[in-house]
Formats: structure tokens, C-alpha cells, sequence
């Protein structure tokens, strides 16, 4: 029988938590313990960040009539970005997988109307920059 995941295992949870916390503390050191994602992690916390200009362009170049950045929630902010950089760099991960993931891991901060919101918006940038996928 498989065990459930819990969702705090998830690495897109603590990719969001990693992101939140060097938002809300810009000087903070980020750890990452040993897992089997931590490279996983690294990565996107770190290109997330670094890149959040590009994102932000890019965002608002696709989804100027969908979503106002600057009257959007900061955890529902955080899971587009997150999610629109592993949808630019980390083409080995299919987008529906990409996509279905961050709805996974939204679950565990948002509310369902956000949740759907952020499905959608997804779903749509995502034929954008992947369109072979």
C-alpha cells in the first residue's frame, strides 16, 4: 500500500517557504538540509530571486489584463514567480507536472477561489513560454 504525502514534503512547499522567508528577512542565511530535492531547492530559491525582474517582466507582458502584481497576494505572488521560473529554465520538468504541483503546494497556503485563480493563470502563461510542450 503507498503511504500519502505529506504535504510539507513537497519541495514546491519549501521552495515557497525558502522564498517567504528571504523576502520577509532580505538578510537572512537560507539553509538547506540534506533531501534527495535539495539541489532541486537551491536551485529554484536561488534563480527565483535572481531573476524576479525577468519574471515579473514577463508576467506582465503575458498576463497584463489577468493579474495585477501589485495588488496580489505576497504567497500567491511567490508561487507565480517560482512557478514562471521553472517554467523558462528547468525544461527536463514536463509544464503539467510543473503546474500540478504548484496547486499541490498552494493547498497548503491559499484559499480555493486563489487556488483555481492560480491554476488558470498557470495554465495560461504556460502556453505561452512552452509552446512545444
Amino acid at each position: 500500500m503507498l503511504e500519502k504525502v505529506h504535504k510539507s514534503s513537497l519541495p514546491r512547499v519549501k521552495i515557497v517557504q525558502k522564498i517567504y522567508n528571504l523576502l520577509m528577512n532580505p538578510n537572512a542565511q537560507v539553509e538547506y538540509p540534506k533531501s534527495q530535492y535539495k539541489k532541486f531547492i537551491k536551485d529554484v530559491v536561488e534563480g527565483t530571486m535572481e531573476r524576479s525582474e525577468m519574471i515579473e517582466t514577463t508576467i506582465n507582458e503575458h498576463l497584463k489584463d489577468d493579474i495585477d502584481l501589485k495588488k496580489t497576494d505576497k504567497l500567491l505572488k511567490i508561487l507565480l514567480f517560482a512557478a514562471v521560473f521553472e517554467l523558462l529554465f528547468k525544461h527536463n520538468n514536463p509544464k503539467n507536472v510543473i503546474i500540478s504541483e504548484y496547486v499541490l503546494a498552494a493547498e497548503y497556503f491559499l484559499e480555493k477561489v486563489q487556488i483555481g485563480y492560480l491554476n488558470a493563470i498557470l495554465d495560461k502563461i504556460s502556453k505561452v513560454i512552452r509552446k512545444d510542450d
